[in-house]
């Protein structure tokens, strides 16, 4: 195992920078989607239940089914994979956000409305603040779920460690092939403890001591 590490440490290292990359800009947009529909659908419920039922709904679909269906319109390689990891990444962030923003108290809504703020400007500086513990929880959840939906995404060649698992299972029995996909596996793994530590941060600079 150490030997097959060694030997491909540039593949490993430059396949887990792509995995990284690929999680880390998919939860953002997954975030600033999520965001958006839950403040137009939060104070209805009517679409709270609808946010609520497609978060649901979403999360059955099988994440290989979908990466097969994403090669018709978007061929093979980065897309596909950036269009499915987005899609799963934003449906648990898309709950989270909805409660949050649901459970702010109508009466510090009612408060800054009484002082002249915009609707707008209530949902940055009131709901938004607010809400954003757990609508990060949320995210952690996302970022954890779509690094191995990342990896799946090797199958329609798209970037990341899911190669090596790939390759290790096209050719199980042969030289190299149990540690293929061990080293990818933990690959994952290693990435994802990575990844929530690095939002752990991100929750502590941006929740206000007040709110915590």
């Amino acid at each position: 195992m150490g030997e097959f590490v060694r030997s491909r440490s540039s593949e490993i290292l430059f396949a887990s920078l792509q995995h990284f990359s690929l999680v880390a800009q998919s939860v953002a947009i997954a975030t600033l989607i999520a965001i958006v529909l839950a403040a137009l659908v939060h104070r209805s419920e009517t679409g709270r239940g609808i946010a609520n039922a497609v978060s649901a709904v979403g999360l059955t679909i099988p994440s290989f089914a979908l990466i097969g269906l994403m090669v018709a319109p978007f061929g093979f390689g980065v897309a596909p994979a950036v269009v499915v990891v987005v899609f799963f990444a934003t449906l648990p962030i898309l709950r989270n956000a909805v409660v949050g923003l649901s459970n702010v108290d109508s009466a510090l809504v009612e408060s800054a409305r009484g002082l002249g703020m915009s609707r707008l400007g209530i949902f940055l500086r009131v709901e938004l603040p607010l809400a954003w513990p757990v609508i990060l929880s949320g995210v952690r959840i996302s970022a954890q779920m779509v690094m191995g939906v990342a990896a799946v995404a090797a199958y329609v060649l798209g970037p990341g460690l899911g190669g090596f698992i790939f390759q290790g299972l096209s050719r199980l029995g042969g030289a190299g092939a149990i540690e293929s996909v061990i080293t990818g596996t933990v690959g994952v793994v290693l990435l994802a403890l990575i990844l929530d530590l690095i939002l752990l941060g991100i929750g502590r600079l941006t929740t206000s001591k007040g709110i915590r």
